[in-house]
């Protein structure tokens, strides 16, 4: 499962999403807690960074990329992935 993370209202992303046709499900987190939980923010950003986490099936932390290709990144998760199975 793909999701995707913003400090934007619901409203937002969800007019976010049918706009652009986004193919993931988007949460919303305006408190900030789960962007700083996984370093994509701190409580002065006005903004989360764009990073990726893969969670394993056991709730951990498989993964983490602070830093992202567009044209490269879904081949690197791919790749972890299958090195998880």
């Amino acid at each position: 499962m793909i999701l995707g993370v913003s400090f934007d209202s619901p409203e937002a992303n969800k007019a976010f999403k049918e706009k652009f046709q986004f193919p993931f499900d988007l949460l919303t987190d305006v408190q900030k807690e789960m962007s700083i939980a996984y370093g994509a923010a701190d409580q002065e950003s006005a903004r989360p960074s764009r990073v990726s986490v893969l969670v394993g099936p056991d709730g951990r932390v498989a993964a983490s990329y602070g830093s992202v290709k567009p044209d490269e990144h879904p081949d690197e998760v791919l790749a972890d992935l299958e090195k998880l199975s």
